[in-house]
C-alpha cells in the first residue's frame, strides 16, 4: 500500500500553496511524518521537505433522500498531511 493516497486540491489549499509552498496531501492512516517526508521525496524528484504536519479528520454524518427513504450514513475518517517544501516545486496541473 502506497504512503501517498492523492493530493487534497480545494480553493483553500490552492491559496495556501501560492502564499507558502505548503501542499496537502491525503496519507495512509499508519503513516509516519518520517515515513511521509521520504515518500515525498521520493516520488517528487527535486523537492527537498522542511516540514510535515499531520491530521486525522473526523468522519462525518451524511445522509440523502432516496425512493426507498432517508439513507443514513457516515464520511471515512482520513489522514491528511500538509507538506511544507524547502526547495523545489510540486505542480499537479503541468500535463494538463
Amino acid at each position: 500500500m502506497s504512503i501517498l493516497i492523492r493530493p487534497v486540491i480545494t480553493e483553500k489549499l490552492s491559496r495556501i500553496q501560492e502564499e507558502s509552498g505548503k501542499i496537502a496531501f491525503e496519507v495512509a492512516q499508519k503513516a509516519t511524518k518520517p515515513e511521509i517526508k521520504r515518500a515525498v521525496e521520493s516520488t517528487y524528484p527535486g523537492v527537498k521537505v522542511a516540514k510535515v504536519n499531520t491530521m486525522i479528520m473526523p468522519s462525518k454524518p451524511k445522509g440523502r433522500f432516496t425512493r426507498s427513504g432517508y439513507q443514513a450514513g457516515r464520511t471515512k475518517t482520513w489522514k491528511k498531511a500538509i507538506i511544507t517544501v524547502k526547495e523545489g516545486e510540486i505542480d499537479f496541473f503541468e500535463e494538463i
